[in-house]
């Protein structure tokens, strides 16, 4: 895979690369990539996410299973009692308010057939990444056990906690994704933004 030459090569880390077979475009943000390997034309294409640049243009990229673009990610934190859950739900929601989330998720406060509580931070698997810097950077901190992952997502939506409050998150990205014909129309550009 060739790639071109960048001009300010740290504007695209966390951004992808898509391999489309005979051509390759850098720059392509995850909704991208998910309506692109959701069309019938481009199901097979390869994605790289780049990690890191440096000033000569050379890029730590890494692949990503298309399969990670149809699948949920999620930070699940336990509590014996509602008043400790509900203190880690409103900490995680100012979190968001004070430091923007990567992308958009739903948080819940939950009571499980046990009658633990759980509080739920469910989002697109692609970012499950920005997700863990993001808890780290906004120094989220929890009592009681916590776990993570897309299985983690499977077990919680097959127990079918009682949802007792529930917040959409917004993320904030100074790259705003393309749709549709707009997106269509710029496939063969080798740099996309």
């Amino acid at each position: 895979m060739k790639l071109p030459e960048l001009e300010k090569p740290e504007k695209y880390v966390g951004l992808y690369i898509f391999d489309f077979g005979d051509h390759a475009g850098v720059g392509f943000t995850a909704e991208e990539v998910t309506e692109l390997l959701e069309s019938e034309k481009y199901k097979d294409g390869k994605v790289y996410k780049i990690h890191k640049a440096y000033p000569d243009g050379r890029l730590e990229i890494k692949g990503v299973l298309s399969e990670t673009f149809e699948l949920e990610a999620g930070m699940f934190f336990y509590s014996g009692d509602i008043e400790t859950a509900r203190r880690d739900f409103n900490e995680l929601v100012r979190l968001a308010v004070k430091s923007s989330p990567p992308c958009r998720a739903k948080v819940h406060l939950a009571k499980s057939v046990d009658e633990t509580f759980v509080v739920a931070l469910i989002y697109p698997a692609e970012y499950d990444g920005e997700f863990s810097s993001w808890f780290l950077e906004g120094q989220y901190r929890t009592c009681g056990a916590a776990e993570g992952g897309v299985g983690a997502v499977q077990r919680y939506y097959d127990q079918k906690p009682e949802i007792l409050d529930r917040h959409q998150l917004f993320g904030t990205s100074e790259t705003i994704s393309r749709t549709g014909r707009e997106l269509y129309a710029s496939l063969k550009l080798a740099v996309q933004r």
